[in-house]
Formats: structure tokens, sequence, C-alpha cells
């Protein structure tokens, strides 16, 4: 017996979060880096749970699935935006004609901003230590 799920990966700075969808009541399982934690308490800012859960309330499934959800990687804001990009792409291997209203809401485009690497003979990438004449 094989379990119906919808799968999509969803990347931001160096997160990257892997989501599976289920047919379920709506509830939220989240493993992040390997431990098993409680959604609520890892997420406690209500901007990231309006975040995570833009793309059900714009597709109108929220109560249709379960999620689970693998994040590792990168702080609480980038695993917020890698899991918005991985629900996103879940629903959309569900229901293709769902990508209209996805587009529309900007939820399937890829952050690409990464973090500019380290220049030798400076402080930080473009940082450097305060010029002095003499």
């Amino acid at each position: 017996m094989s379990i119906v799920q919808y799968y999509g990966t969803g990347r931001r700075k160096t997160s990257v979060a892997r989501v599976y969808l289920r047919p379920g009541k709506g509830e939220f399982k989240l493993v992040v880096n390997k431990r098993k934690r409680n959604f609520d308490e890892y997420f406690p800012l209500k901007i990231h749970k309006i975040t995570i859960h833009k793309p059900l309330n714009i597709t109108n499934t929220k109560d249709n699935f379960d999620v689970f959800i693998n994040v590792i990687g990168g702080g609480i804001s980038a695993q917020t935006n890698a899991i918005k990009l991985g629900l996103s792409r879940a629903l959309l291997e569900y229901n293709a004609e769902l990508r209209p209203s996805l587009k529309k809401a900007g939820l399937l485009t890829r952050d690409a901003r990464e973090k500019e690497r380290k220049k030798y003979g400076l402080l930080k990438a473009r940082k450097a230590s305060q010029y002095h004449k003499r």
C-alpha cells in the first residue's frame, strides 16, 4: 500500500526545506535539523506563521492536507521562506491548475540572494579598515 503524498523543495539563503503534503486534517509536523519540533514553539512570531500558511490560504486547501516539513540550515526567517516555496511547489504537484493564483501572489519565485564571500585583506565581504593618510 503506497501513501499518496506530494513533494516540494524550497530554498532560501542556506536553508533547504523538504515539504510533503498528505491528505489529512491540516496538521503541521516539523523536523528541524533532524530534531522533531513543535511548530508553534519553533515559529513563535505571527509573521512567520502567516508566511508559511500563505500558499494554503490562497489556494483554499488549508484543511485538506497534513504537512510534513524537514528543514536544514539557515535562520528562522530563511527557513520560513524556504518552507513557503516548498509548500507552493508541492501544491503545484497536487494540482497544476493552482499555478496562476500562486504565480500572481509571487509564491513560485525563488529568492536567489546569497551571502557574498569574504575577500582577503578586508574585514567582511566589502568592509575595510578605516583609511589613514599618515
